[in-house]
């Protein structure tokens, strides 16, 4: 059997409010997945305690069989974040950073420079290279970040709103890695808002709603479940958010 990229089992959070119960996700190697909900339904903080950012109340985390709550530094080895909000060293240039994410990482300075170049070619941020990160665009600073997640090649890619501020031409750019990443066989879990993402990428689609697991499944299982054939995800989504139907 193989072993799950990413295994949640009865996940809980409570702050003022639950925001997280009992959620529970298996993910398999070289998948693409997209966690979707209303604004506050529980995703990015379901994504922070994955990534070890914070702790569960309940539950349980096993990426690629390492358990991430007896062994943060274990599982962390193999996952790259990318917040909804770029964290870059805006006096730093995008070589300089990657060369400093690259650095924490333990990563040779051959290897990693080759990377670098890689990454930055990819996403058309070369000619931009020597420029300071202060000086990049919303959109331009979404990338170095993606380019930063990726550099040292992780096993388990952890997106919040990848697609957030970039004008069309980017946001092809960067679904279009995504999909080479998966085909490589890195395993994406993703939050977005922008439905008719996650129906052309996503192989499977969980739908959280005030923290729980309404549904999950490929799009056509989606639509069995909402009882609506042959509908957009966006109908399905509406449909199933709205009822609270699990």
């Amino acid at each position: 059997m193989t072993e799950a990229a990413l295994a949640v089992e009865g996940l809980c959070k409570r702050f003022i409010r639950p925001a997280v119960e009992h959620l529970s996700l298996t993910l398999p190697p070289g998948e693409l997945y997209a966690l979707l909900g209303p604004n506050g339904a529980g995703k990015t903080t379901t994504l922070r305690m994955i990534v070890g950012l914070l702790a569960p109340d309940l539950g349980t985390i096993h990426v690629f069989g390492a358990d991430a709550l007896a062994d943060p530094i274990g599982a962390k080895r193999v996952i790259a974040w990318l917040p909804d909000e770029p964290m870059l060293y805006d006096k730093l240039t995008p070589l300089e950073y990657l060369e400093f994410v690259a650095g924490l990482w333990g990563m040779d300075g051959t290897a990693a420079a080759a990377r670098a170049e890689e990454l930055l070619r990819w996403l058309e941020l070369w000619d931009q290279r020597d420029q300071r990160c202060e000086e990049f665009s919303r959109g331009m600073k979404q990338k170095a970040a993606l380019a930063g997640a990726l550099i040292h090649d992780p096993r388990l890619l952890i997106l919040d709103e990848p697609l957030s501020g970039l004008d069309a031409a980017m946001g092809r750019q960067v679904k279009d890695l995504l999909l080479e990443r998966v085909k490589q066989g890195t395993t994406v879990i993703l939050t977005t808002h922008i439905l008719e993402v996650a129906e052309r990428l996503a192989e499977r689609i969980g739908i959280i709603h005030k923290g729980r697991l309404l549904a999950e499944g490929t799009l056509e299982e989606l639509r069995a479940q909402s009882g609506l054939a042959g509908s957009s995800l966006e109908d399905v989504f509406l449909q199933l958010t709205s009822t609270g139907r699990t």
